[in-house]
């Protein structure tokens, strides 16, 4: 049972990731809807939004991802995989999440500390006039995310390890037919 209770705390932590990119996209929205009405009602344009967009896009589909590993909602070969048995549908999962995805997240996330870690250092900010400060903050949300990922990761296998084990059932989602 520690596997299963190890497996709910991070779905958990993916979750949680789900919700806040959820709100940064609706802020991201309201972001839009500004610089919109400011740029054709008004005729000013503001450089800082429109970066902060690209900001509030990223962030939404990096702390996206992990909620989307948990809920199977990421891209995968499904001319295989959707037409396998439970058991061995969660051996790929966890053959696919130990070999490709945890390595790769784990290389990303290390390399990425340093790329943030450079622009804090350096005072990076955007090379726009009216552009935004602290060029670090969107730089050090590639290196969470993908540690984000790897943690996101482990909750996959554990889930898979879980299955294989009988300590959890397999999802019974089907994927619309076209």
């Amino acid at each position: 049972m520690l596997l299963v209770r190890l497996e709910q705390m991070i779905n958990s932590f993916s979750e949680l990731l789900g919700k806040i990119s959820a709100v940064l996209f609706i802020v991201m929205l309201f972001n839009v809807f500004i610089d919109v009405v400011m740029r054709y009602l008004f005729n000013d344009v503001s450089i800082g939004l429109q970066e902060l967009e690209w900001h509030l896009y990223a962030s939404v589909f990096l702390l996206g991802v992990p909620y989307a590993l948990k809920t199977g909602g990421h891209v995968r070969v499904d001319l295989i995989y959707e037409r396998q048995t439970a058991k061995t549908k969660a051996l790929i999962d966890m053959f696919g999440s130990l070999f490709l995805l945890m390595p790769f997240c784990a290389l990303v996330a290390w390399y990425g500390v340093d790329f943030a870690k450079e622009a804090f250092v350096l005072g990076e900010t955007s090379g726009d006039p009216g552009g935004l400060p602290y060029r670090w903050l969107i730089k050090a949300v590639i290196p969470f995310s993908f540690l984000a990922m790897l943690i996101s990761g482990i909750g996959m296998f554990l889930k898979s390890l879980n299955i294989l084990l009988g300590y959890r059932q397999a999802d019974n989602y089907q994927p619309p037919q076209h």
